[in-house]
């Protein structure tokens, strides 16, 4: 919360605006299934998580920006709540875990923000809204009944909020590393039990039973992939309409991209192992580019260097390999130019990792997205800089090799 606060009045000084209003976001709801009274197992809107770290539903955050003290407004419970949920918490239990300047009941917004607020005219909020560039959806701003009472700004608190989440302080790595700590035991776990006729959801669901019974990660980043075989070459394999339901075969390889999330925040791994054990001469050919594009990118990464490059050079590492490996005969430049490498790697090479797997500032005003082909899938442009965590590299840079493709390509010069 400081640091949203002193980035806020930083830009309001250098924009000549008061140093005053209101922060205000809103919290997540609880949702139903459909139509039906079963309730979704409920998960912190991110924005709101990353600035009060609650975990129940249907509160408001504020942060006066004239004084900092920062509010709570939860919701107020009927009794017959303690009968069906459990304890019906006082406002003091939220004011000590969540480390608030006040709490208040919800039904108490109005009154209580513009009691706070010290300027002239009407109160002036702060409301997030403005588009995540990874889905393309907008955040929603914080309503109430009564908001008419208040002036509203939606355009200067998310980009503002958003760089604040870019760049991670020490306790959301150690959060960030925990995660992936458990989640890396679980993929060694899943690893050791892999073998031909077992399904690709009883990989899930040893990955799922390690990082819950112990690590305490109920929730997982996104939805597992357990890919062997053809799937391997889908990007988001999983989902319901293929929920990693194939029988392990002997000589499959296995793409297992998985990661828990521990207190909002996530992590990200994707392993890739042959399921009987043992590498084909070309199994080991497409892992071992992968792992050498991997390794260069690594040791090349510092603040300063594009991304863009860091994903151009990935690609240059995984064609040259495949030159060596005579699957590409050709000149290596003209491959690049022709932008080759997006027929294998038609993703981007990573992303910000923390709250969300795909943490939101890729493309902040003033960074565009790339037009060419691989590199507009790029869920950021930038430059990197000290602090930013977590470009996953090329743990989940998955190498989409699939013969079938090249014969799209034979009447290319430089691909026989």
């Amino acid at each position: 919360r400081q640091k949203l606060l002193d980035s806020l009045l930083r830009h309001l000084s250098d924009s000549a605006r008061p140093l005053h209003g209101l922060v205000l976001l809103q919290g997540g709801e609880e949702q139903t299934r459909y139509c039906t009274d079963h309730i979704e197992l409920f998960r912190q809107e991110s924005y709101f998580a990353y600035l009060f770290g609650v975990r129940e539903p249907g509160l408001y955050g504020a942060i006066d920006i004239a004084t900092g003290k920062s509010i709570l407004f939860a919701p107020r419970l009927p009794a017959d709540y303690a009968v069906w949920m459990g304890e019906i918490k006082p406002l003091p239990y939220f004011q000590e875990r969540y480390m608030v300047s006040m709490v208040y009941y919800t039904d108490e917004i109005v009154q209580v923000l513009v009691d706070q607020y010290k300027g002239f005219g009407k109160p002036l909020l702060f409301l997030l809204h403005g588009l995540n560039t990874d889905s393309n959806n907008f955040s929603k701003p914080a309503e109430f009944e009564g908001i008419e009472k208040f002036e509203t700004d939606l355009t200067t608190l998310h980009p503002i909020l958003t760089e604040c989440r870019v760049f991670k302080s020490d306790l959301e790595l150690a959060l960030i590393q925990f995660a992936n700590d458990i989640s890396s035991e679980a993929h060694v776990e899943v690893m050791r039990k892999t073998k031909a006729g077992v399904k690709e959801y009883q990989l899930e669901s040893m990955f799922l039973h390690h990082t819950y019974m112990y690590g305490g990660c109920r929730h997982c980043s996104y939805t597992c992939i357990c890919a062997t075989g053809e799937n391997s070459a889908v990007l988001h394999y999983g989902h319901a309409a293929a929920p990693n339901d194939k029988i392990l075969e002997d000589g499959d390889m296995a793409l297992l991209d998985m990661g828990a999330e521990y207190s909002f925040y996530g992590s990200d791994i994707t392993c890739s192992f042959p399921v009987n054990g043992k590498f084909t001469s070309d199994q080991s050919l497409i892992y071992n580019a992968v792992l050498d594009a991997h390794n260069v990118v690594i040791t090349t990464m510092k603040p300063g260097v594009s991304w863009v490059d860091m994903h151009r050079l990935a690609e240059k590492i995984i064609l040259e390999s495949l030159i060596k490996g005579n699957i590409l005969v050709g000149n290596i430049d003209d491959m690049m130019v022709e932008r080759l490498g997006a027929m294998f790697m038609p993703h981007g090479l990573g992303h910000f990792l923390g709250i969300d797997t795909h943490d939101p500032g890729g493309y902040p005003k003033g960074v565009e997205r790339p037009k060419e082909p691989g590199l507009k899938s790029l869920r950021t442009a930038r430059q990197l800089q000290e602090g930013m965590w977590s470009l996953d590299a090329i743990s989940s840079m998955h190498c989409w090799f699939r013969l079938w493709k090249m014969q799209t390509l034979q009447s290319s010069s430089i691909v026989k």
